[in-house]
Protein backbone atom coordinates (compact mmCIF):
# COMPACT_ATOMS: atom_id res chain seq x y z
CA UNK A 1 0.00 0.00 0.00
CA UNK A 2 1.93 3.27 -0.99
CA UNK A 3 -0.16 5.36 1.03
CA UNK A 4 0.88 3.26 4.30
CA UNK A 5 4.13 3.05 2.88
CA UNK A 6 4.75 6.90 3.53
CA UNK A 7 7.60 8.47 6.22
CA UNK A 8 6.44 8.48 9.77
CA UNK A 9 5.85 12.32 10.44
CA UNK A 10 7.69 14.19 13.16
CA UNK A 11 5.71 15.69 15.67
CA UNK A 12 4.86 19.68 15.51
CA UNK A 13 8.00 21.67 17.88
CA UNK A 14 7.98 24.71 18.52
CA UNK A 15 10.10 27.21 20.56
CA UNK A 16 9.70 30.85 20.71
CA UNK A 17 12.80 33.11 19.62
CA UNK A 18 14.77 34.13 22.54
CA UNK A 19 16.18 37.92 22.26
CA UNK A 20 14.15 39.12 19.41
CA UNK A 21 13.82 42.96 19.15
CA UNK A 22 10.33 43.69 20.45
CA UNK A 23 7.62 44.68 17.25
CA UNK A 24 5.50 47.86 17.22
CA UNK A 25 2.38 48.52 15.64
CA UNK A 26 1.85 51.23 13.34
CA UNK A 27 0.39 52.85 15.97
CA UNK A 28 3.43 52.88 18.33
CA UNK A 29 4.32 56.58 17.78
CA UNK A 30 0.40 57.55 18.63
CA UNK A 31 0.80 55.81 21.58
CA UNK A 32 4.35 57.34 22.66
CA UNK A 33 3.08 60.54 22.13
CA UNK A 34 -0.11 60.09 24.16
CA UNK A 35 0.98 57.96 27.12
CA UNK A 36 4.03 57.36 29.45
CA UNK A 37 3.07 53.79 29.60
CA UNK A 38 3.98 51.80 26.70
CA UNK A 39 5.26 48.43 27.90
CA UNK A 40 6.97 44.68 26.51
CA UNK A 41 3.79 42.89 25.99
CA UNK A 42 3.75 39.16 23.41
CA UNK A 43 6.51 40.69 21.70
CA UNK A 44 5.02 43.66 21.16
CA UNK A 45 5.32 47.63 22.37
CA UNK A 46 1.85 48.38 23.66
CA UNK A 47 -0.32 50.91 25.58
CA UNK A 48 -1.43 49.91 28.70
CA UNK A 49 -3.64 52.80 29.40
CA UNK A 50 -4.03 56.42 28.87
CA UNK A 51 -5.98 58.09 31.69
CA UNK A 52 -6.61 55.11 33.61
CA UNK A 53 -7.90 51.46 33.77
CA UNK A 54 -11.10 52.58 35.62
CA UNK A 55 -11.99 55.16 33.27
CA UNK A 56 -11.70 53.57 30.33
CA UNK A 57 -13.14 50.29 31.95
CA UNK A 58 -16.49 52.33 32.38
CA UNK A 59 -16.06 53.71 29.07
CA UNK A 60 -16.47 50.79 27.42
CA UNK A 61 -19.25 50.00 29.44
CA UNK A 62 -21.17 52.97 29.20
CA UNK A 63 -19.93 55.27 25.69
CA UNK A 64 -16.98 53.59 23.41
CA UNK A 65 -13.58 52.48 23.88
CA UNK A 66 -10.64 52.31 20.59
CA UNK A 67 -8.01 49.54 21.12
CA UNK A 68 -5.02 49.09 19.09
CA UNK A 69 -4.84 45.37 18.43
CA UNK A 70 -2.90 45.09 15.61
CA UNK A 71 -0.78 43.08 17.14
CA UNK A 72 -2.87 40.16 16.88
CA UNK A 73 -2.14 37.64 14.14
CA UNK A 74 -3.99 38.50 10.55
CA UNK A 75 -4.05 35.52 8.35
CA UNK A 76 -6.10 34.61 5.01
CA UNK A 77 -6.86 31.03 3.84
CA UNK A 78 -8.51 31.01 0.31
CA UNK A 79 -8.80 28.14 -2.81
CA UNK A 80 -11.68 25.32 -3.23
CA UNK A 81 -10.22 23.17 -0.35
CA UNK A 82 -10.23 26.18 1.86
CA UNK A 83 -12.98 25.10 3.72
CA UNK A 84 -12.09 21.40 3.50
CA UNK A 85 -8.84 22.04 5.12
CA UNK A 86 -9.99 24.55 8.12
CA UNK A 87 -12.82 21.60 8.80
CA UNK A 88 -9.60 19.50 9.46
CA UNK A 89 -7.36 21.46 11.74
CA UNK A 90 -10.00 23.71 13.71
CA UNK A 91 -12.70 22.38 16.36
CA UNK A 92 -15.28 24.34 14.99
CA UNK A 93 -17.55 23.74 12.04
CA UNK A 94 -16.17 25.86 9.22
CA UNK A 95 -18.86 24.72 6.28
CA UNK A 96 -21.74 25.73 8.72
CA UNK A 97 -21.08 29.60 7.96
CA UNK A 98 -21.93 31.51 4.88
CA UNK A 99 -20.14 34.47 3.90
CA UNK A 100 -20.40 37.32 6.32
CA UNK A 101 -20.52 35.36 9.46
CA UNK A 102 -17.84 34.99 11.45
CA UNK A 103 -17.20 32.08 14.66
CA UNK A 104 -14.57 31.34 17.22
CA UNK A 105 -12.40 27.85 17.57
CA UNK A 106 -9.59 26.54 18.85
CA UNK A 107 -6.62 24.51 17.71
CA UNK A 108 -5.71 21.50 18.89
CA UNK A 109 -2.85 19.31 18.59
CA UNK A 110 -2.24 15.57 17.87
CA UNK A 111 -2.69 15.36 21.89
CA UNK A 112 -5.77 17.56 21.96
CA UNK A 113 -3.99 20.42 23.81
CA UNK A 114 -4.86 24.21 22.91
CA UNK A 115 -2.28 25.45 20.21
CA UNK A 116 -4.75 28.71 20.52
CA UNK A 117 -7.80 30.02 20.19
CA UNK A 118 -8.88 32.38 17.39
CA UNK A 119 -11.88 33.84 15.33
CA UNK A 120 -12.51 33.11 11.54
CA UNK A 121 -14.05 35.33 9.33
CA UNK A 122 -15.58 33.83 6.00
CA UNK A 123 -15.66 36.63 3.62
CA UNK A 124 -16.28 34.68 0.26
CA UNK A 125 -17.05 31.14 -0.38
CA UNK A 126 -13.78 30.28 -0.99
CA UNK A 127 -11.89 32.85 1.25
CA UNK A 128 -11.40 33.16 5.01
CA UNK A 129 -9.76 35.94 7.14
CA UNK A 130 -8.11 34.52 10.81
CA UNK A 131 -7.20 36.39 14.02
CA UNK A 132 -4.64 34.72 16.03
CA UNK A 133 -3.46 36.15 19.65
CA UNK A 134 -0.32 37.49 19.19
CA UNK A 135 1.84 35.44 21.48
CA UNK A 136 1.12 32.61 19.53
CA UNK A 137 1.07 34.40 15.94
CA UNK A 138 4.34 33.14 15.04
CA UNK A 139 3.47 29.31 15.94
CA UNK A 140 0.25 28.87 14.62
CA UNK A 141 1.38 30.22 11.36
CA UNK A 142 4.35 27.41 11.61
CA UNK A 143 1.35 25.15 12.67
CA UNK A 144 -1.05 25.96 9.62
CA UNK A 145 1.78 25.75 7.16
CA UNK A 146 3.43 22.47 8.59
CA UNK A 147 -0.30 20.59 8.34
CA UNK A 148 -0.91 22.25 4.57
CA UNK A 149 1.71 20.95 3.48
CA UNK A 150 1.80 17.08 5.22
CA UNK A 151 4.63 17.92 7.22
CA UNK A 152 3.84 16.78 10.96
CA UNK A 153 1.96 14.11 12.77
CA UNK A 154 -1.74 15.23 13.20
CA UNK A 155 -3.12 11.35 14.59
CA UNK A 156 -1.44 9.32 16.41
CA UNK A 157 -3.48 6.42 15.59
CA UNK A 158 -3.29 7.22 11.85
CA UNK A 159 0.34 8.59 11.41
CA UNK A 160 0.09 8.37 7.50
CA UNK A 161 -2.90 11.13 7.89
CA UNK A 162 -1.96 14.23 6.23
CA UNK A 163 -3.64 17.31 3.80
CA UNK A 164 -3.91 16.02 0.50
CA UNK A 165 -5.60 18.45 -1.19
CA UNK A 166 -3.88 22.46 0.11
CA UNK A 167 -5.39 25.76 0.74
CA UNK A 168 -3.69 29.09 -0.11
CA UNK A 169 -1.86 30.63 3.20
CA UNK A 170 -0.97 33.95 3.19
CA UNK A 171 -0.21 36.20 6.40
CA UNK A 172 -1.71 39.39 5.87
CA UNK A 173 0.95 41.41 7.92
CA UNK A 174 3.24 40.30 5.35
CA UNK A 175 4.62 43.57 3.09
CA UNK A 176 4.41 41.22 0.55
CA UNK A 177 0.86 41.23 0.36
CA UNK A 178 0.20 45.10 -0.85
CA UNK A 179 -2.84 46.10 -1.11
CA UNK A 180 -4.00 43.26 0.66
CA UNK A 181 -2.41 43.73 4.15
CA UNK A 182 -4.84 44.19 7.25
CA UNK A 183 -4.19 45.14 10.71
CA UNK A 184 -6.98 45.07 13.36
CA UNK A 185 -8.36 47.54 15.25
CA UNK A 186 -11.29 47.44 18.01
CA UNK A 187 -14.32 49.69 18.54
CA UNK A 188 -16.24 48.33 21.81
CA UNK A 189 -18.99 50.10 23.61
CA UNK A 190 -22.74 50.79 23.49
CA UNK A 191 -22.06 53.86 21.15
CA UNK A 192 -20.13 51.98 18.86
CA UNK A 193 -22.74 52.10 15.91
CA UNK A 194 -23.21 55.55 16.57
CA UNK A 195 -19.47 56.21 15.95
CA UNK A 196 -19.12 54.26 12.79
CA UNK A 197 -22.21 55.56 11.41
CA UNK A 198 -20.71 59.05 11.60
CA UNK A 199 -18.28 58.09 9.59
CA UNK A 200 -20.49 57.94 6.06
CA UNK A 201 -23.26 60.14 4.75
CA UNK A 202 -24.37 57.64 2.84
CA UNK A 203 -28.00 56.71 4.63
CA UNK A 204 -27.83 53.37 2.66
CA UNK A 205 -24.47 52.73 4.40
CA UNK A 206 -25.58 53.76 7.98
CA UNK A 207 -28.56 51.24 7.40
CA UNK A 208 -26.60 48.35 6.61
CA UNK A 209 -24.20 49.07 9.26
CA UNK A 210 -27.16 48.89 11.80
CA UNK A 211 -28.33 45.78 10.29
CA UNK A 212 -24.63 43.83 10.89
CA UNK A 213 -25.63 40.90 13.07
CA UNK A 214 -23.46 39.69 16.07
CA UNK A 215 -20.47 37.75 14.52
CA UNK A 216 -21.88 39.28 11.37
CA UNK A 217 -19.32 41.13 9.08
CA UNK A 218 -19.15 43.59 5.69
CA UNK A 219 -16.93 44.91 3.46
CA UNK A 220 -17.31 48.64 3.08
CA UNK A 221 -15.86 52.09 2.71
CA UNK A 222 -16.13 54.75 5.58
CA UNK A 223 -14.64 58.45 5.61
CA UNK A 224 -14.33 60.75 2.27
CA UNK A 225 -16.59 63.83 3.14
CA UNK A 226 -17.96 62.92 6.71
CA UNK A 227 -14.23 63.47 8.28
CA UNK A 228 -12.21 66.39 8.42
CA UNK A 229 -9.18 65.07 6.46
CA UNK A 230 -11.54 63.66 3.82
CA UNK A 231 -10.04 60.31 3.31
CA UNK A 232 -11.48 57.08 2.21
CA UNK A 233 -10.84 53.82 4.03
CA UNK A 234 -11.45 50.28 3.02
CA UNK A 235 -12.63 48.12 5.65
CA UNK A 236 -13.70 44.83 6.87
CA UNK A 237 -15.85 45.19 9.68
CA UNK A 238 -17.08 42.33 11.95
CA UNK A 239 -19.68 42.72 14.79
CA UNK A 240 -17.16 41.14 17.52
CA UNK A 241 -14.54 41.98 19.92
CA UNK A 242 -13.13 40.79 23.60
CA UNK A 243 -14.71 42.94 26.00
CA UNK A 244 -18.05 41.46 26.36
CA UNK A 245 -19.97 44.08 25.06
CA UNK A 246 -23.14 43.24 22.83
CA UNK A 247 -22.37 46.34 20.28
CA UNK A 248 -18.62 46.53 19.41
CA UNK A 249 -16.52 45.87 16.24
CA UNK A 250 -13.33 44.40 14.96
CA UNK A 251 -12.22 47.04 11.76
CA UNK A 252 -9.44 45.54 9.55
CA UNK A 253 -7.62 48.33 7.56
CA UNK A 254 -4.52 48.39 5.84
CA UNK A 255 -1.42 49.38 7.71
CA UNK A 256 -0.64 52.21 6.22
CA UNK A 257 -4.04 53.63 6.71
CA UNK A 258 -4.16 52.63 10.56
CA UNK A 259 -3.01 55.84 11.96
CA UNK A 260 -5.35 58.12 10.06
CA UNK A 261 -8.61 55.87 10.72
CA UNK A 262 -7.48 55.49 14.91
CA UNK A 263 -7.77 59.59 14.68
CA UNK A 264 -10.77 59.51 12.29
CA UNK A 265 -12.90 57.72 14.97
CA UNK A 266 -11.39 59.47 17.81
CA UNK A 267 -12.27 62.53 16.09
CA UNK A 268 -15.80 61.24 15.45
CA UNK A 269 -16.49 59.46 18.47
CA UNK A 270 -15.43 62.24 20.95
CA UNK A 271 -19.15 63.63 21.12
CA UNK A 272 -20.08 60.17 22.01
CA UNK A 273 -17.20 59.75 24.85
CA UNK A 274 -15.04 57.78 23.19
CA UNK A 275 -12.04 57.04 24.41
CA UNK A 276 -8.45 55.47 23.10
CA UNK A 277 -7.92 52.34 25.58
CA UNK A 278 -5.09 50.39 26.52
CA UNK A 279 -4.17 46.11 27.48
CA UNK A 280 -5.32 47.13 31.42
CA UNK A 281 -8.94 48.08 30.38
CA UNK A 282 -8.85 44.88 27.68
CA UNK A 283 -7.75 42.33 29.94
CA UNK A 284 -10.49 43.80 33.06
CA UNK A 285 -13.59 43.84 30.55
CA UNK A 286 -12.64 40.40 29.51
CA UNK A 287 -12.17 38.80 33.06
CA UNK A 288 -15.66 40.85 33.84
CA UNK A 289 -17.00 39.35 30.77
CA UNK A 290 -15.50 36.07 32.26
CA UNK A 291 -13.62 35.34 28.41
CA UNK A 292 -10.35 33.64 28.15
CA UNK A 293 -7.25 34.24 27.74
CA UNK A 294 -4.92 31.91 25.93
CA UNK A 295 -1.60 31.52 28.86
CA UNK A 296 -4.44 31.93 31.73
CA UNK A 297 -7.86 30.22 31.23
CA UNK A 298 -6.53 28.14 28.23
CA UNK A 299 -2.97 26.17 27.88
CA UNK A 300 -0.93 27.79 30.53
CA UNK A 301 0.53 26.54 33.77
CA UNK A 302 -2.56 24.26 34.62
CA UNK A 303 -3.33 22.77 31.03
CA UNK A 304 -6.56 23.80 30.78
CA UNK A 305 -9.05 22.67 28.21
CA UNK A 306 -11.71 24.64 26.09
CA UNK A 307 -14.29 22.84 28.17
CA UNK A 308 -12.87 23.48 31.78
CA UNK A 309 -12.49 26.85 30.21
CA UNK A 310 -16.55 27.23 30.08
CA UNK A 311 -16.51 27.17 25.88
CA UNK A 312 -16.86 23.21 24.93
CA UNK A 313 -19.76 24.41 22.61
CA UNK A 314 -16.82 25.39 20.41
CA UNK A 315 -15.77 21.95 20.24
CA UNK A 316 -18.11 20.25 17.84
CA UNK A 317 -17.97 16.25 19.06
CA UNK A 318 -20.12 15.42 16.43
CA UNK A 319 -18.12 16.52 13.51
CA UNK A 320 -16.39 12.99 12.48
CA UNK A 321 -13.29 14.26 12.70
CA UNK A 322 -10.70 17.40 13.64
CA UNK A 323 -6.78 17.23 14.87
CA UNK A 324 -6.95 16.20 18.46
CA UNK A 325 -10.36 15.27 18.40
CA UNK A 326 -10.44 11.53 20.22
CA UNK A 327 -7.42 13.20 22.20
CA UNK A 328 -9.49 15.74 23.28
CA UNK A 329 -12.18 13.17 24.28
CA UNK A 330 -10.19 10.97 26.67
CA UNK A 331 -8.71 14.34 28.36
CA UNK A 332 -12.28 15.37 28.91
CA UNK A 333 -13.09 12.01 30.89
CA UNK A 334 -10.94 12.42 33.58
CA UNK A 335 -10.82 16.89 34.12
CA UNK A 336 -12.30 17.33 37.22
CA UNK A 337 -11.63 20.94 37.80
CA UNK A 338 -13.09 24.17 35.20
CA UNK A 339 -13.31 27.74 35.18
CA UNK A 340 -15.40 30.13 38.02
CA UNK A 341 -15.60 33.96 38.53
CA UNK A 342 -15.68 35.64 41.44
CA UNK A 343 -15.69 39.01 43.33
CA UNK A 344 -13.42 39.65 46.41
CA UNK A 345 -15.65 41.03 49.32
CA UNK A 346 -13.66 44.23 50.28
CA UNK A 347 -11.81 46.86 48.62
CA UNK A 348 -8.66 47.54 49.56
CA UNK A 349 -7.02 43.74 49.29
CA UNK A 350 -4.00 43.01 47.26
CA UNK A 351 -4.79 41.83 43.72
CA UNK A 352 -4.45 38.21 43.30
CA UNK A 353 -2.35 37.18 40.12
CA UNK A 354 -1.68 33.88 38.50
CA UNK A 355 -1.04 30.64 40.76
CA UNK A 356 -2.32 32.23 44.04
CA UNK A 357 -4.50 29.55 46.21
CA UNK A 358 -8.27 29.19 46.33
CA UNK A 359 -9.88 27.72 49.85
CA UNK A 360 -13.25 26.76 50.29
CA UNK A 361 -15.02 27.79 53.70
CA UNK A 362 -13.64 24.99 55.64
CA UNK A 363 -10.36 25.93 54.36
CA UNK A 364 -9.61 23.01 52.20
CA UNK A 365 -7.14 24.11 49.17
CA UNK A 366 -10.08 23.76 45.63
CA UNK A 367 -7.26 25.51 42.80
CA UNK A 368 -5.90 28.89 41.76
CA UNK A 369 -6.26 32.30 40.66
CA UNK A 370 -5.51 32.35 36.67
CA UNK A 371 -6.87 36.01 36.35
CA UNK A 372 -8.04 39.02 37.90
CA UNK A 373 -8.65 42.97 37.23
CA UNK A 374 -11.01 45.68 38.69
CA UNK A 375 -14.55 46.03 37.28
CA UNK A 376 -16.79 48.43 36.45
CA UNK A 377 -17.03 49.88 39.96
CA UNK A 378 -13.51 49.74 40.61
CA UNK A 379 -13.79 46.23 42.62
CA UNK A 380 -11.27 42.82 42.29
CA UNK A 381 -13.24 40.94 39.90
CA UNK A 382 -11.11 37.88 38.43
CA UNK A 383 -11.29 33.78 36.98
CA UNK A 384 -10.22 31.04 39.46
CA UNK A 385 -9.43 27.40 38.24
CA UNK A 386 -11.65 24.90 40.56
CA UNK A 387 -12.69 21.63 41.29
CA UNK A 388 -15.52 21.43 39.79
CA UNK A 389 -17.75 20.24 43.02
CA UNK A 390 -16.65 23.18 44.66
CA UNK A 391 -17.55 25.62 41.72
CA UNK A 392 -21.11 26.69 43.32
CA UNK A 393 -22.76 30.23 42.44
CA UNK A 394 -23.06 32.52 45.91
CA UNK A 395 -20.45 30.66 47.79
CA UNK A 396 -17.85 31.91 49.60
CA UNK A 397 -13.97 31.04 48.97
CA UNK A 398 -10.78 32.34 50.27
CA UNK A 399 -7.81 33.33 48.11
CA UNK A 400 -4.38 34.12 49.05
CA UNK A 401 -2.79 36.59 47.13
CA UNK A 402 0.87 35.99 47.79
CA UNK A 403 3.45 38.86 48.74
CA UNK A 404 5.84 39.23 46.88
CA UNK A 405 8.53 38.49 49.38
CA UNK A 406 6.57 35.26 51.63
CA UNK A 407 5.74 35.79 54.81
CA UNK A 408 7.40 33.91 57.77
CA UNK A 409 5.33 32.13 59.57
CA UNK A 410 5.36 29.57 62.60
CA UNK A 411 4.18 25.83 61.57
CA UNK A 412 2.74 25.12 64.83
CA UNK A 413 0.28 27.40 65.15
CA UNK A 414 0.05 26.13 69.13
CA UNK A 415 3.04 27.94 69.53
CA UNK A 416 1.99 31.75 68.61
CA UNK A 417 2.91 34.76 70.21
CA UNK A 418 1.54 37.86 70.30
CA UNK A 419 3.34 39.55 67.97
CA UNK A 420 3.38 37.00 65.46
CA UNK A 421 1.76 36.99 61.64
CA UNK A 422 0.10 34.44 59.90
CA UNK A 423 -1.23 35.44 56.36
CA UNK A 424 -5.39 35.13 56.03
CA UNK A 425 -6.77 34.31 53.11
CA UNK A 426 -8.97 37.27 51.49
CA UNK A 427 -12.59 36.74 51.14
CA UNK A 428 -14.40 36.36 47.57
CA UNK A 429 -17.63 35.03 46.24
CA UNK A 430 -18.22 32.81 43.12
CA UNK A 431 -20.68 34.81 40.24
CA UNK A 432 -22.63 33.28 37.83
CA UNK A 433 -19.79 32.06 35.16
CA UNK A 434 -20.72 34.51 32.56
CA UNK A 435 -22.68 38.06 33.40
CA UNK A 436 -26.59 37.94 33.44
CA UNK A 437 -28.84 40.59 32.43
CA UNK A 438 -29.14 42.67 36.05
CA UNK A 439 -24.84 42.64 35.74
CA UNK A 440 -25.20 43.86 32.17
CA UNK A 441 -27.27 46.29 32.92
CA UNK A 442 -25.79 47.45 35.93
CA UNK A 443 -22.28 48.35 33.72
CA UNK A 444 -24.16 50.86 31.59
CA UNK A 445 -24.77 52.30 34.58
CA UNK A 446 -28.89 51.48 34.53
CA UNK A 447 -30.90 50.63 37.60
CA UNK A 448 -31.86 47.37 38.60
CA UNK A 449 -33.79 45.71 41.44
CA UNK A 450 -31.08 43.75 42.08
CA UNK A 451 -27.67 44.70 42.13
CA UNK A 452 -25.59 41.82 42.82
CA UNK A 453 -24.52 41.81 46.46
CA UNK A 454 -21.18 39.65 46.90
CA UNK A 455 -20.83 39.26 50.91
CA UNK A 456 -20.37 35.36 51.78
CA UNK A 457 -23.75 33.88 52.75
CA UNK A 458 -24.77 34.51 55.94
CA UNK A 459 -23.13 38.18 56.80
Amino acid sequence: DPVRARPELPEFHWEDPEDEPLKRTPLYDWHKAHTRKVIPFAGWEMPVWYTGVLDEHNAVRKAAGLFDVAHMGVFEISGPHATEFLDLVLTNYTRWFAPGESFYSYFLDQDGRVIDDLMVYRRGKDLYLMVVNAACADKDWAWLNAVNNGEVLIDRERPDLRVLRPATLRDLKDPSNGADMRVDLALQGPASLAILQSLTDDRRLKDRLARVPKTGLIECQLGGGATSSGERFDLIISRTGYTGEDVGYELFVHPDQAVAFWEALLEAGEPFGLQPCGLACRDSTRTEAGLPLYGHELAGPFDMSPTGAGFGSYVKLHKPYFVGRRAHLARERDRTMEIARFRMNQRGVRMPKTGDPVVNRRGRAVGWVTSAAVDVDGWILGLAYLESRYHREGDGIGIFSLPARPLVEKDDKAHLEPGDKIQLPDLATILTRFPDDDERSHWRGEKVESVPRFLPAGE
